[in-house]
């Protein structure tokens, strides 16, 4: 027996653009967990966000805006963890980075670790960055024993160094095609990532007319439906866990 889930992952600009039209994005796709990137962070954002997330009927815990933007969103049909910010070192007076991560317990199957990311615009540190981000994972015991998904804005392409690094650990499971920018979709940089333990499921299309996502931000969303093994499952083999390997 299984459980499903589905986790979608959308670059938001910072609410810049139309936040209607981006809630009406992700009402439509009605995710059980959205990963986020470029969330508001100035003083006030707090309440920008809780409107976003309530006109989504999603719910936001409130603590992952802070070091970079990225964060995430949960649907009443899973029982997520506080998610947490894990700051990432960038060069002097570059733009902050972090991934964001937490626990989602899906009802009858296992609790799947899910990351939200937005890499550098560097190359290098786009690679220094995925490294940090699988190690960190892989050496929290809190984090490690499980499925995982992986998903944000990776600012490069499926050829890029960074792209590689999560294919040799994990496995793409969103369509491949532009993402961006909405308006006009030429580059493939948004995607997301799972463990082997975790069954990819046919993708089902979503009705988003091209008016609405050019309306909502500068980038299309991507999402994944994923069957999740039941929580009386077994441990995982060393295959099954990538990300720990």
């Amino acid at each position: 027996m299984t459980a499903r889930i589905r986790v979608a992952s959308y670059n938001l600009r910072g609410l810049k653009d139309d936040p209607r039209a981006a809630a009406e994005v992700v009402r439509r796709i009605d995710p059980d967990v959205l990963l986020l990137q470029e969330v508001p962070r100035h003083p006030l954002s707090g309440y920008r966000i809780s409107d976003f997330a309530r006109s989504t009927q999603l719910m936001w815990s409130g603590r992952t805006r802070r070091l970079s933007g990225t964060g995430m969103l949960t649907s009443m049909r899973v029982i997520a963890t506080d998610s947490v910010d894990r700051k990432l070192p960038v060069a002097p007076r570059a733009n902050p980075r972090s991934f964001t991560a937490a626990q989602v317990h899906v009802p009858g199957g296992r609790d799947i670790t899910v990351v939200s990311v937005h890499l550098s615009l560097l190359p290098d540190e786009r690679v220094a960055h995925t490294t940090q981000i699988l190690d960190e994972l892989a050496g929290d015991p809190a984090l490690a024993d499980g499925p995982f998904v992986i998903g944000g804005d990776l600012n490069e392409s499926s050829q890029g160094r960074a792209w590689g690094l999560l294919g040799e650990r994990l496995r793409l499971a969103s369509p491949d095609g532009p993402t961006f920018p909405a308006a006009g979709p030429k580059h493939w940089i948004d995607a997301i990532f799972v463990s082997a333990d975790l069954t990819v499921l046919p993708h089902e299309d979503v009705a988003l007319e091209r008016e609405l996502l050019s309306a909502a931000t500068d980038h299309l969303p991507v999402w994944v439906d994923l069957e999740v093994p039941t929580s009386g499952s077994g441990p995982a083999d060393d295959e099954t866990r990538a990300v720990a390997g």
